[in-house]
This record gives structure tokens, sequence and C-alpha cells, in this order.
């Protein structure tokens, strides 16, 4: 049993290799299918990695308060809405009016995206992160201190010139010291270490690791740009409060901006599970669309696959004659032909998930986000492509085994 089996692989790889350039055509269009179904899902599944798992601007039981709404359709032929951006007034006047039960609020902006931190002798490339924040900024992110503490009511409050600094930090400015303590100075102005984070990672080329935080008020006497977007960020300590808070946000919130009851909201409010969902509606678009895209290129190199085999069994009708006149079974002539359908299958099936992995993990390595191997992706691509076998070699493979042994020997 297992020597017919090696004898008709054996036969295929033959046949292949008579009719290299259609084979090889037909594998790299299986492949392709194969290629959009893998490398699509691989890369599907590092974004929601990289979103579940790293939330950098809302922790969990928390809504934020943003100038515009996560989902706001820009451009288009519709006019674009244009909110104000949350001054520093509007976030004074909520942190003052806003009383809600059990919650804390943060408040936060980013002065640079391209600071220079400096120690001693040693200074960061322009590019680290720089946010002025309160003392409730680190648990309403869901950001976690690795060594040291993080701001207390009086730090903020006494303008203290102290520093929590990022993961990154240890690696590229205090290498083998302990940064607790030391002094660091942006732009000229010197702040005393008191925290280091835990490591988030990457999102896209953004660098979670690579940031200093300052209390709020010394932030705004360093970065003076006009018109700084504030994030007011709410947290609740049970997630059956977070309706209510965010009712209550809302309605502050419009008292804080003059709006009239008639009027439409002229801000955001964004909770985190509304994250989660939105995340969860473009992973399964996307993979809905790999899906689709895969099957209908499967669906024609089925049809050049199926082509292939029906030329093949014309070019070697005498072929064919000669094996039955010789006494092969009509079970032997389809076994064989149907082979030669599931080898090439297999080849395209192999081509397509390696160039799929490969594209996943390159899309992983240039948005430096976490690859995961798309294990349930490769076994439907195994299954996909031994059914394009399936499909692409039964009506072939009759045809070959009902041919008659003398019309066969005829044939020239």
């Amino acid at each position: 049993m297992f020597g017919l089996f090696r004898e008709n692989v054996r036969i295929a790889l033959g046949s292949i290799r008579s009719q290299l350039l259609k084979t090889i055509l037909t594998i790299v269009i299986i492949g392709l299918g194969i290629l959009a179904l893998v490398g699509t899902l691989s890369g599907v599944d590092a974004m929601e990695t990289v979103f579940g798992g790293n939330f950098d601007t809302m922790g969990s039981n928390t809504f934020n308060i943003q100038r515009y709404e996560f989902n706001i359709q820009r451009g288009g032929g519709e006019r674009e809405k244009i909110n104000p951006i949350i001054n520093y007034n509007d976030v004074r006047g909520f942190t003052e009016k806003f009383q809600y039960p059990y919650s804390q609020t943060s408040v936060s902006f980013r002065g640079t995206a391209r600071a220079e931190v400096k120690y001693e002798s040693k200074k960061t490339d322009p590019e680290v992160q720089v946010y002025g924040t309160n003392e409730h900024y680190l648990s309403n992110t869901g950001s976690k201190i690795e060594n040291g503490r993080g701001f207390t009511f009086f730090d903020v409050q006494n303008n203290s010139r102290v520093a929590i600094i990022g993961s990154d930090f240890t690696k590229n400015l205090f290498e083998t010291e302990n940064p607790i303590g030391k002094t660091i100075s942006i732009r000229g102005v010197k702040f005393k270490v008191i925290g280091v984070l835990e490591s988030k990672g990457s999102s896209f080329g953004n660098n979670q690791d690579l940031k200093v935080i300052i209390p709020i008020q010394v932030a705004r006497g360093i970065f003076t740009a006009p018109n700084i977007n504030y994030t007011i960020s709410v947290r609740v300590n049970e997630n059956t409060m977070l309706k209510g808070a965010q009712e209550e946000a809302t309605r502050v919130f419009r008292n804080v901006r003059k709006l009239q009851p008639v009027e439409e909201n002229n801000f955001g409010i964004q909770r985190s599970d509304d994250l989660l969902s939105i995340i969860g509606e473009v992973s399964g678009f996307l993979g809905a669309a790999a899906w689709i895209i895969s099957i209908i290129t499967i669906l024609g190199s089925s049809i050049a696959l199926m082509n292939i085999m029906l030329v093949s069994v014309a070019q070697r009708t005498r072929e064919i004659g000669v094996r039955k006149a010789i006494g092969a079974k009509r079970k032997t002539i389809s076994t064989q032909f149907f082979m030669e359908a599931v080898v090439i299958g297999q080849f395209g099936c192999i081509l397509g998930i390696i160039l799929g992995v490969a594209a996943g993990y390159g899309i992983a390595q240039f948005y430096e986000v976490a690859f995961k191997v798309p294990w349930e992706a490769m076994i439907a691509a195994v299954i996909m492509s031994f059914l394009v076998a399936l499909i692409s070699g039964i009506y072939p493979a009759r045809k070959a085994s009902r041919l008659d042994p003398i019309e066969s020997l005829r044939y020239e």
C-alpha cells in the first residue's frame, strides 16, 4: 500500500516537471490565496494583541473627555465637524464642579514628542515624549511603577520638580545606575527622578517606554505653545458606576462649555470598552475580508488546476492506454491523477504559508507590535488547499480512468 502511494507521488512529480510553467503558475495562484488568508489574519492577531493588552491612554472602568469622538468621520463629501480644543479653563472648571462619588479625575497633556533629556554628560535623541499630569494619571491609564513611586497630591500642588521616566531610560541613559534620586534636565529645567514605569512596549511605532511624566503646572511653565489640547480622564471604582459617572461628566462639561439644551456636544466621550468594541469590529471586518479574498483567489486557482489536469489527461491519453493494456485498474489511474492534483495543491499551500507568515512577521516588525503565529489560519490553509485539490482533481481523474484503452492506444 505504501509502495503504491510512493509510486503515485513519484509519477505525479514527474508529470509536474513535464508541465513546469503551468504548474508553477497554479502553485503561485494557490499560494496568493493562502497568503491573503494567513498574512491578513496574522496581522489582525497582532493588532488585537497590542490594542487589547496595551492601552496607553485608558485604563479599566475609565472614560476620557476629549476633543472629538473616536469614530468621527472626517473628509469625504461631508463638512468636517470642528470642535474647540479642551483648554486649561475647561479642565479647571470641570475638576472644580465634577464631584461624582468613588471617582478620580486625571488631567494631562503632551508637551512635546521630541524632547532631549540630559543626565550628566549623556543625552537622548530628541524623540522623548513629555507629559504634564496630575497625581491620578498613572492609575487612570493603567500604568504601573516598576521602581520608586508615583506623584502625590503634594507633588502636584507644590509644583515639585520631580519626574517619572519610562523603562527605556535605564538602557540608554542610566545603563547600570539606579535612576531613582538622579537629576535629569529637560529644556534646561532640572528634575529629580522618583519613579520608573513598567515596560509597555511599542504600538505602531509609538514607543511607550521612552517618555517622561512631570507635574502638570511645571509642564505648563515649560511648554507654552498656544492652543494646547488637554485630556480629561475619569475612573470609577466599579464598572456598574461607569454609566452614571459618564452622564454626570457630560452634564458638567456641557455646563463648563455653556451649551444650551438644544445644542449638540462639542466634545467627545470615549470609554475603554468602546475601544475594545471598535477593535473587535475592525478585526472582524478584516478577518472576513481575508476569507473572502482568499476564497475568491482559491476558486480561481481551482479552475486553473482543473485546466492543468484536463490538459494532462489529454496529453497522456496514449500513456493511459498503455497502462490499462498491461493491467492497470481504473482506481489506479484515477488515484495517480488525483495524487498529482493533491501534490500541486500542497506545494501551493506551503508557498502560501511561508509567504503569509513572512508578511505577517514583517508587518509586525515594521510597526513594532507583537507577532503571533496564526496556527488557525495555517490549519485552514491546509484544509482549503486540500479541498482545491479535491474539487479540481476528481473530474480529470475520473475522466482519465474511464478512457477506452483501445481508443487511447490509437491516440496521437
